[in-house]
């Protein structure tokens, strides 16, 4: 469906270009600065699942209410089947198995960038997009290679998630936000007097804005599976209401009683039990890395010093990446890591560069 303005007199001589709009702040200041800079702009916004939220209904209204207040065409995809095979039906499987999914690079590469590329190339004739991301990407001519760098703002920044991105999808994003602050941003949208320029912060992950938690989110879905909890030598120490419910560094929320205090070591899906063990238990040097998706160089043949993430909000930490093949690597962390969680990504940097990244493994034992 689409609302809003149609192009003005002489807007074909002008760049065209798609914003994809979730109703936040971010990509209605990304919509309006490519609109002041004389980009011929048409809104898309993609249509998850229903219920609240930015990416939800009241997303659609503020992305309609700004293409309005633009006069730019907002086109709604609706996204929901694609939504729901990719991203719950994944994260409800990856769960269940005792593992703690990642969906928000999955989503990025296999709901958001690949159709809404697809979509403006098939269906508008634009060959570029442009989103809200705090990150930003240039082009290497000795490489003859797109690359992906950290945001100027590294408390925003959101490369970690776009890890999975291929050349095809950066050498037709712009991410116009990856220079500015987050304060720089809600200054700008001020300035330009849009509607959505007080919206609150969003959630990290939109399923959380629907459902209120991710365990309510597991909850309606899985519901209770009853369980053991033991320590690392199998003895029981109480009982759970499902696996899924736990990940692994998780001491609050046991619901037992220790002289010392105990975290979550392992999660076994066969026998259904949540392992607890000492904080050096859920401690480990190395961690193999599968799926991997080489962004800024060529897979390498030989170890690389790094830096690396191992969930979005943990700082990068100095480790040796040695290539088993171009899919599949092993990392040396410098220092032991705590709660390294098989199904979340590993993205590895140099500087500002990111170099690429992929999803943990659950350890052989």
């Amino acid at each position: 469906m689409v609302t809003g303005a149609s192009e003005g007199t002489g807007s074909r001589s002008r760049p065209r270009i798609v914003a994809a709009l979730s109703g936040g702040v971010d990509s209605s200041t990304v919509a309006a600065i490519l609109h002041e800079q004389g980009y011929a702009v048409e809104g898309v916004t993609l249509w998850l699942m229903r219920g609240k939220g930015q990416c939800c209904s009241e997303g659609l209204v503020d992305a309609a209410a700004i293409c309005e207040q633009l006069g730019i065409p907002h086109h709604i995809v609706d996204s929901r089947e694609l939504f729901q095979t990719n991203i719950v039906d994944y994260l409800l499987a990856g769960y269940a198995a005792g593992i703690t999914p990642l969906p928000c690079s999955r989503c990025n590469k296999l709901v958001k960038f690949g159709p809404l590329l697809s979509y403006a190339q098939e269906k508008l004739g634009i060959s570029q997009i442009a989103t809200g991301h705090y990150a930003r990407v240039r082009f290497n001519a000795e490489l003859g290679r797109y690359q992906l760098l950290r945001a100027v703002d590294r408390q925003k920044d959101q490369s970690y998630f776009l890890y999975d991105l291929s050349q095809e999808h950066l050498a037709h994003s712009l991410f116009p936000l990856g220079e500015y602050t987050k304060a720089q941003t809600r200054q700008i949208a001020a300035r330009y007097g849009l509607v959505t320029a007080n919206k609150p912060e969003s959630q990290d992950l939109c399923l959380i804005e629907t459902y209120g938690s991710m365990r309510n989110f597991l909850e309606q879905h899985l519901g209770e599976r009853p369980g053991e909890i033991v320590d690392t030598q199998g003895r029981v120490l109480g009982y759970h209401q499902g696996i899924h419910h736990y990940t692994i560094g998780q001491r609050k929320g046991l619901g037992i009683a220790a002289p010392r205090p105990l975290y979550v070591v392992r999660l076994d899906a066969e026998r259904n039990r949540v392992v607890v063990g000492e904080r050096e238990e859920a401690t480990q040097g190395e961690a193999w890395v599968q799926q991997v998706n080489w962004v800024s160089i060529p897979a390498p043949t030989e170890p690389l010093e790094v830096e690396v993430q191992v969930r979005y909000r943990t700082p990068a930490v100095r480790a040796t990446l040695i290539p088993e093949s171009s899919e599949r690597v092993k990392l040396q962390f410098a220092e032991p890591q705590f709660g390294v969680t098989p199904g979340q990504a590993a993205v590895w940097y140099q500087g500002d560069l990111l170099l690429g990244g992929g999803i943990l493994e659950r350890p052989s034992s």
